[in-house]
């Protein structure tokens, strides 16, 4: 592989102006097309299958008013001042006259009149249906709904907004991602000793994170995507993205003060060699993002496929725009003087290789006893979607969510809907079956509040609103519902069908999907590993190391994950408005991108150990050298995408908040504590065993030469240039 992408990056430089005039061409004509053809995100995450989604289709195709999205609007009295006095019923009944004046909007209810008031006749809601599903809800309708509520606000009332119509849009772009993105350059600057070259990175990964985000937004035109796939994918697609280029950048500066080559030869070794690893470290990013179409859910299949596109666009990049771009600046990216071109092997990398390589079996018993310490908290992960009470304390939909609560009890925001199908039971007999129904439901310990039943116009689907004691994100309400659908039988029994769905209900049934497919997902990840080291390293001991140590890492970051943001603590810090389950499809993402990642970084220090071992024989000095001259851009390329994740934790979006913080603390407990410290004390216990396979396995695994060995110029040295377990076996070489 080496060989091939040698000549790749030859022809890169030579044809610099072509390479840079596509990119540039693909990126206008893909932004045209994602600025003015794009489709529309949904908040929604509908899993086809599930119990609610089931009950969600049979409202649309028998009772389709009940189905349209609902914008719930709250309204609050001052204390001592009741919604029933004169001057505030005369403003509700003109706000909600202007409300069902609203375009799309087919009922609107009255708090009075439906009996929708608090008891001390203070706090009451109105529900506004809409024909639309709330996803298609326009823009224009929610601000004319709002607008319509300025009688009531200008009769002293407090006027909130929540329901499935009024789902915050997710944005991005903010001050805190700003901060994440100016640290990262600042982090280039220090590692590449060069602004021109920190800029560089930054460059190329905007071009393809553009590339990539607009292409999604494009495509939302004709699959439905959750407004998360597009977030997802400018996280990962920017933080790869720089990763990539500063990993050949850095290797071409190194080059060009060792070596003293000319650039357009440094510039197709460090593609030969940094990029062999970019190739295999972007191959197992981006299989492991497509591996989420796994799981069976098409939301969490699509998010995946979109940020394994950008991914592979920022691969294509590395190996075509950077050494493009590379040739363009020419000896401008030569290092001043040999003395800054030494400060990149780095006295500390060498210091700390040294450290931690004296007593590595000491080094490892603390590293895997502190993250199995920080993965305590993950025994008691609880999983589900976010309520309005998780949006930012001053949103609209929180202070909704909080009137609620004081006015109806924590319960009242965990509504749950039995939908019952009633076209298999005689007509006679359809009443008493409901009738009894809501009795059972009602008896139910879990249970404060059980509507009246709706029926649609042919009274063959009955409707029963019931109101738990408890809140949507309470272990009591996810056991409540499974409680109520234990009652399935009974109404079977009579010729009908029963569902559960609703908001809280629909979360769980997404959680309890998602739990199911999390250990087939898992052993795929782990196996992929094993099987991808194992062809990159030539080696059995390297690849199980590798996928311990991910496992390490996972397990550490959902501990932290659970300790934050569903224990509740360091809310203030990090903005957090209340503590809660965490999200549904948190676990899987995490897994499958943090493998990605983690497999980045086991690559380029591990490749770096391969590179000297396949050269000099010595396999302790080969894990020093390997961690002294990688360390440095390692440590710089993860703090890179701590910082980009970490502006995430910022982000208003709960969604975003947490997926953003697992990220980071992965990312961040992978590359320094695995990577960096028990990566070379396991490989310093292992020595010479670690770049051993078995005669049989030796002989049967391509050998893609990762680490340049065979270029012209860099045969292995009779010491050290024996193939697999000290040179058993002739290698296997194909062209990759």
């Amino acid at each position: 592989m080496a060989s091939r992408l040698y000549t790749w990056g030859r022809w890169a430089v030579r044809r610099r102006g072509r390479v840079i005039a596509v990119w540039l061409l693909l990126l206008a004509v893909v932004g045209g097309l994602g600025i003015t053809l794009h489709g529309k995100a949904t908040t929604e995450f509908s899993v086809p299958g599930i119990e609610s989604q089931q009950a969600q289709d049979l409202l649309g195709a028998k009772f389709p008013e009940a189905a349209g999205g609902v914008a719930r609007v709250v309204f609050a009295a001052p204390e001592g001042v009741g919604l029933t006095g004169p001057k505030t019923s005369a403003a509700l009944d003109a706000s909600l006259a202007k409300a069902a004046q609203v375009s799309g909007v087919v009922d609107v209810s009255d708090p009075l009149r439906a009996k929708t008031v608090s008891a001390d006749l203070r706090i009451g809601y109105a529900d506004v249906h809409f024909r639309q599903q709330a996803a298609d809800v326009p823009e224009a309708a929610k601000d004319a709904l709002s607008h319509a509520m300025a009688p009531a606000r200008d009769a002293g009332l407090d006027v909130e907004f929540g329901g499935s119509a009024m789902e915050p849009k997710t944005e991005v772009g903010g001050p805190a991602e700003l901060v994440g993105v100016v640290i990262a350059f600042a982090v280039l600057a220090l590692a590449l000793g060069s602004l021109v070259a920190a800029g560089l990175p930054m460059l190329t990964a905007l071009v393809g994170v553009a590339i990539g985000v607009l292409g999604v937004q494009f495509v939302s035109r004709f699959l439905e995507m959750t407004s998360t796939a597009t977030v997802l994918a400018l996280m990962i697609g920017l933080a790869v993205g720089i990763d990539y280029a500063l990993f050949l950048i850095s290797r071409h500066r190194e080059q060009l003060a060792d070596l003293e080559a000319d650039v357009e030869e440094s510039i197709a070794r460090a593609v030969a060699t940094a990029g062999g690893a970019v190739v295999f470290a972007g191959a197992t990013v981006i299989i492991a993002l497509a591996a989420l179409a796994v799981t069976g859910i098409p939301f969490l299949t699509v998010m995946g496929l979109a940020a394994a596109v950008t991914v592979l666009l920022a691969v294509l990049i590395a190996l075509t725009l950077v050494p493009a771009v590379l040739a363009l600046f020419g000896e401008r990216l030569r290092p001043r003087s040999r003395r800054t071109a030494e400060r990149t092997p780095g006295a500390w990398g060498l210091a700390w290789a040294r450290a931690v390589t004296r007593k590595p079996l000491l080094v490892l018993l603390a590293g895997v006893i502190g993250l199995l310490a920080l993965a305590v908290p993950a025994k008691d992960l609880r999983l589900g979607l976010p309520s309005n009470a998780s949006q930012p304390v001053d949103s609209t939909q929180h202070k909704s969510y909080d009137l609620l609560t004081e006015g109806f009890g924590p319960g009242f925001n965990a509504t749950l809907t039995a939908v019952v199908d009633l076209s298999g039971i005689p007509a006679a007999d359809r009443t008493p079956t409901v009738t009894d129904l809501r009795t059972t439901l009602a008896n139910d310990r879990g249970v404060a509040v059980v509507a009246p039943p709706v029926t649609n116009a042919d009274s063959t689907l009955a409707l029963i609103a019931v109101v738990p004691k408890t809140g949507p994100d309470a272990r009591a309400t996810t056991d409540l519902v499974h409680r109520l659908r234990d009652n399935a039988p009974t109404v079977d029994r009579a010729g009908g069908t029963l569902y559960i769905a609703g908001t809280t209900a629909a979360a769980i049934d997404v959680s309890g999907k998602l739990s199911d497919a999390l250990p087939l997902f898992i052993a795929i990840i782990v196996i992929l590993a094993l099987i991808l080291l194992t062809i990159a390293f030539r080696s059995l001991l390297v690849p199980v190391k590798a996928a311990l140590g991910f496992l390490l890492s996972v397990a550490a970051s959902l501990g932290a994950t659970v300790w934050v943001f569903q224990d509740g603590h360091l809310n203030g810090i990090l903005g957090i408005p209340s503590a809660g389950p965490v999200t549904s499809f948190l676990p899987v993402l995490l897994i499958g991108v943090l493998f990605g990642l983690a497999m980045d970084y086991e690559v380029f220090l591990v490749s770096r150990m391969r590179e000297h071992y396949e050269h000099s024989g010595d396999a302790a000095e080969a894990v020093i050298q390997g961690v002294a001259r990688s360390g440095r851009v390692v440590s710089a390329a993860a703090l890179i995408m701590v910082a980009v994740f970490g502006g995430f934790v910022f982000n208003h979006d709960p969604i975003i908040k947490s997926i953003g913080f697992a990220l980071a603390f992965g990312v961040l407990v992978d590359a320094f504590v695995v990577r960096m410290t028990l990566v070379p004390a396991a490989m310093a216990l292992l020595g010479r065993r670690a770049w051993g396979l078995p005669g049989w396995l030796d002989r049967i695994t391509p050998d893609v030469d990762i680490e340049g060995a065979k270029l012209p110029g860099r045969e292995p040295s009779a010491e050290g240039g024996g193939a697999g377990a000290g040179g058993e076996g002739k290698r296997h070489e194909v062209a990759v």
